[in-house]
């Protein structure tokens, strides 16, 4: 007997992305959609002649209307407050979220203007520097702002992470390691004076991967997934902890110096802030192999297995090493 199965994630047509835009958003009969790439969502590149945009199609139940809502909302708060950011574009009935009925239920659908230049792993210490003064910018203007989105705490950081990497490496030396620094972690965060902190909406994923560069000097943010609240310093140490394993070790160091100069050319660091740099960058580490453990659907198998997590702790130990950590 035939039977049609549920499917648990579809990549929609592009062609047929293509025609629905031109209906949706008023585009020309020229606009060609194509698929840039799947994972955590789903990213079509769009262009009408000149113009460009970013389709961002959710995956099936990652996020809640209400949750992409309020990313846009700070995503509009910054260009208010003339932070370059790719920011979401309405359509012809003036709506920013779309709903569409895939194969496994409604997914949502934003169309993000285009950032102008192109991304840059090796960029150079003069941009690092422009990395550093455009987030202290966004950090200026999303201090004290509040969504309704997750707060990022010791507790969804560190305690709740655990959970989903248990399941998928319980027993290794390595998880028996992950265990160790989640509990030494915890203690560390306990002991912070968060009246030195400061605090508001956070991007949490700043790396070369999520920004344009355009003569050096012009940086965009984008990809806002995992905004939400909590120490903007968080932004801080995640961006410092990418410099570190992407970099030799003098190249790492004069463009973290680069990007503190910038960052506090804007706005200052307190003194608390900095001395947590080497805690919060483990945290929010430690989250991402969380979330790569807890959507094994969306990332597949191709490297979530022991190999990977030992890759992965061998990071976090040179960082350790790095910053002298008393991790037992």
């Amino acid at each position: 007997m035939n039977k049609t199965f549920p499917v648990t994630e579809s990549t929609i047509s592009a062609l047929h992305l293509s025609r629905w835009l031109q209906e949706k958003y008023q585009l020309s009969a020229r606009t060609v959609c194509s698929l840039f790439r799947t994972g955590m969502n789903h990213l079509y590149l769009v262009t009408d002649g000149e113009r460009k945009f970013v389709l961002r199609i959710y995956t099936y139940q990652w996020r809640s209307r209400m949750e992409i809502a309020e990313e846009l909302r700070l995503l509009l708060h910054l260009r208010q407050h003339d932070i370059p950011v790719s920011y979401p574009i309405a359509d012809q009935q003036g709506e920013l979220i779309q709903e569409l009925h895939a194969p496994e239920g409604i997914r949502y659908g934003v169309l993000f203007s285009f950032a102008e230049g192109k991304k840059n792993p090796k960029f150079s210490a003069q941009t690092s520097y422009q990395i550093g003064v455009a987030l202290a910018k966004l950090h200026r203007a999303t201090e004290n702002f509040s969504l309704e989105r997750i707060t990022y705490s010791s507790k969804t950081l560190l305690q709740d992470s655990l959970h989903p990497i248990s399941a998928f490496f319980s027993g290794t030396e390595e998880m028996k390691f992950v265990e160790r620094l989640s509990h030494y972690l915890f203690q560390e965060y306990a002991q912070v004076n968060t009246k030195q902190i400061r605090q508001g909406a956070v991007h949490l994923d700043i790396w070369f991967d999520n920004m344009h560069v355009y003569d050096e000097d012009r940086i965009t943010l984008f990809d806002f997934d995992f905004c939400g609240n909590g120490w903007q310093c968080h932004d801080i140490a995640y961006f410092i902890f990418q410099l570190f394993n992407t970099h030799p070790e003098e190249e790492y160091q004069t463009k973290k110096d680069r990007f503190l100069q910038g960052y506090a050319s804007i706005t200052p660091i307190t003194e608390e802030e900095k001395r947590i740099i080497p805690i919060t960058g483990l945290g929010v580490m430690l989250f991402y192999l969380g979330i790569q453990c807890d959507r094994f659907d969306t990332w597949s198998n191709i490297f979530l297995n022991e190999d990977h997590l030992k890759r992965f702790t061998g990071m976090l130990k040179r960082w350790i090493t790095h910053h002298q950590l008393a991790v037992e």
